[in-house]
């Protein structure tokens, strides 16, 4: 017998804008399924196994700035779903996550596949709602809505986030032969209507008086999406030298008018204290310098913080002011009001110059490993690729390499290494163009099912750099002198990806010196029927060696400025 509530709960996600659903298969879901899998507006996808599918619904809705819903049946397999929750929280990024559950008399009673699946995500979830359990009463029914519609409209109430809708159900789960689903094109929608977030005139003022009292400004753009009018607003105001904007690879704001190569002389106690700012002004999300955090956190500077409502974390240890609006309201303000020492700013930019002008020839004279092989895969994608990007080494090289032209994104919400591939994976769904993906060994096969589903995604392309270890516990002081380095830390594995392409149809080229990757690179963004994966092949230990060779000819070049 068809279930009426579940139908429409799919009827009003589509009228409220969703058009994607990522389902695993299941038997408790069946009724959820069903209804997504038939409703004529709506996009679904089957993907197996719960975390691969949880962050492909994750890299499709950071695209598409709208929720994507998650179903799945009950027990464990909603627990799959929590590492890409905790992600989504964190980078605020819509998901309606719909988990199917035993009726409540039975939780507990050694029932095949249940568990306490009320409030499983704790903290971690923007909201909880529990699905009635029958019907038979029209409140019932009326209940089943209003809470759709609150769950909806809270993933996309600013900040954006994963909500979660637990769903008890009862046998039978599957129509009778012949039963239509009748969608419901006037299911009651309930709008939520929110403000612009603009400064008030009052709001000015009192902002024109404070920043008066400050004459070493320093802008900081965190993690987001990119964003023209913020470009525009950002760049002049570094052109003008008004403040030191910073932005790393992950902010999507990096141009030649703002300091990118801050990683490579932050670090330096011989020049730091020319560099402290006494005013810090965020806007958006985390940075992934630790050597500018710990920078921050020591300086006596005073931060004010950027953001339309929601809380603002402490990140350097110094809040002092939370301006609630869209960052762009403060940025025309600031191009108008706002002034900082010019001696600062030029001492910022003769830095960022310095390095910028030195890296790549430094490179080119560095031994063949990862550092150089990415900085040679970075000339070759195409400016219109997504570029995504693996947490540990991965994302730092990219950093560490300067300004991009490509929209970056890397799960930075939790920075964990799983869900890598399942992100990009999500993304090369809503897109025709190329995503690329650049990721270690770890993070690549630790995700290996993201690719074990039956839908096309020809435009991604995988850049594999595999030491065979987890490298980066090279490159700290603490596991680094552990004589457990190698068994315990850095976890050496012997896999190669040549064997997982032929697993899922992937076309696979193998580098390991700098002609084999010009080779791999030369028809690599060529059209194809296949998804791709260049797998880079180097030594741990000499990658490690690499970089603190680099790392000591930068400190050379800086040593006379």
């Amino acid at each position: 017998m068809i279930n009426q509530p579940i139908i429409d709960l799919v009827a009003l996600c589509a009228k409220k804008g969703i058009k994607h659903a990522v389902l695993s298969p299941g038997s408790r879901c069946a009724p959820i399924t069903l209804a997504f899998a038939r409703h004529p507006d709506i996009h679904s996808r089957t993907i197996s196994d719960e975390r691969a599918a949880a962050f492909v619904a994750l890299g499709m809705a950071q695209q598409l700035d709208k929720p994507v819903v998650l179903v799945c049946t009950s027990g464990s397999a909603a627990y799959n779903y929590a590492p890409a929750i905790a992600e989504a929280y964190f980078q605020q990024i819509p998901l309606l996550v719909l988990t199917a559950d035993r009726p409540p008399e039975w939780i507990d009673q050694w029932d095949g596949q249940t568990i306490r699946q009320s409030e499983i995500y704790g903290k971690h979830i923007k909201g909880f709602f529990q699905f009635p359990d029958e019907y038979g009463h029209p409140d019932k029914v009326w209940h089943a809505n209003r809470l759709t519609n609150e769950a909806i409209n809270l993933a996309n109430q600013y900040p954006a986030g994963p909500v979660h809708i637990n769903i008890p159900l009862r046998e039978p789960f599957y129509p009778e032969t012949g039963e239509n689903f009748a969608f419901n094109k006037e299911v009651r929608c309930i709008d939520h209507l929110q403000t612009n977030g603009q400064l008030s005139q009052e709001s000015k003022q009192k902002l024109e008086g404070s920043l008066a009292n400050f004459k070493k400004i320093l802008i900081i753009a965190g993690q987001q999406k990119p964003n023209p009018k913020i470009q525009h607003a950002i760049d002049q105001i570094g052109e003008n030298g008004l403040a030191v904007v910073v932005t790393d690879c992950i902010s999507n704001l990096q141009s030649e008018s703002t300091i990118t190569w801050h990683d490579h002389f932050i670090g330096n106690t011989s020049i730091n204290g020319e560099l402290e700012p006494d005013l810090i002004i965020s806007f958006g999300k985390s940075i992934i310098s630790k050597g500018l955090k710990l920078f921050l956190r020591k300086s006596k500077a005073v931060h004010w913080h950027l953001q339309p409502e929601g809380y603002s974390p402490d990140t350097y240890q110094s809040l002092a002011k939370i301006v609630a609006c869209q960052p762009i309201s403060f940025l025309n303000f600031f191009l108008e009001r706002g002034k900082s020492d010019l001696d600062y700013v030029k001492r910022w930019l003769n830095l960022e110059n310095k390095v910028k002008n030195s890296l790549y020839s430094i490179l080119e004279n560095a031994a063949f490993g990862e550092y150089k092989a990415v900085a040679t895969c970075l000339k070759h994608i195409p400016s219109q690729s997504k570029l995504h990007l693996a947490n540990s080494m991965a994302v730092r090289y990219v950093n560490f390499l300067g300004q991009r032209k490509q929209e970056i994104i890397c799960n930075r919400g939790t920075s964990g290494i799983d869900g890598s591939n399942s992100t990009a994976v999500g993304c090369a769904f809503t897109t025709k163009d190329p995503v690329t993906l650049i990721t270690g060994d770890m993070a690549f096969f630790y995700d290996r099912n993201a690719f074990w589903h039956n839908y096309p995604m020809n435009n991604l392309r995988i850049i594999l750099l595999n030491n065979h270890a987890g490298g980066i516990f090279r490159l700290i002081d603490g596991p680094a002198k552990q004589p457990e380095l190698e068994e315990f830390f850095e976890t050496r594995q012997r896999l190669s990806a040549g064997y997982l392409a032929k697993d899922f149809g992937f076309d696979y080229h193998l580098a390991n010196d700098e002609r084999s990757l010009e080779m791999g690179l030369k028809d690599f963004y060529a059209k194809s029927i296949l998804p791709k994966i260049l797998e880079i092949e180097t030594k741990s230990s000499k990658n490690a060696e690499i970089l603190k060779w680099v790392k000591g000819r930068i400190a050379e070049e800086l040593s006379d400025i």
